[in-house]
């Protein structure tokens, strides 16, 4: 097994296994602070489309936040519930009048 000449390129020399397993876990420490900020933006700014069901976007921002709690940053339950509500349209909370 070989390692991919474009991850090669973006990793130090190194002389021993150790140094450089080193410098892949720091490459993948930057990577998951990266990837907890855009998944963060995601929860935060995500709104209700209307085209698919309520039901999946919820669902949909329900992952972000496991993804998030795989990455060390733990939404709360309430956080979260605040944030779906905040992605729901205004017209969700209209009531019809039956009059």
């Amino acid at each position: 097994m070989s390692i991919a000449d474009n991850i090669k390129t973006s990793l130090p020399k190194s002389d021993s296994a150790k140094e450089f397993l080193k410098a892949v876990e720091e490459r993948f420490k930057t990577t998951n602070k990266s990837l907890a900020g855009t998944l963060m933006a995601q929860l935060t700014i995500m709104k209700y489309d209307g085209v698919r069901g309520m039901q999946d976007h919820i669902l949909e921002m329900t992952n972000l936040a496991a993804k998030l709690k795989t990455l060390g940053m733990t939404v709360s339950e309430s956080f979260l519930v605040k944030f779906i509500l905040n992605s729901l349209p205004n017209s969700v909370w209209s009531i019809p009048n039956p009059l």
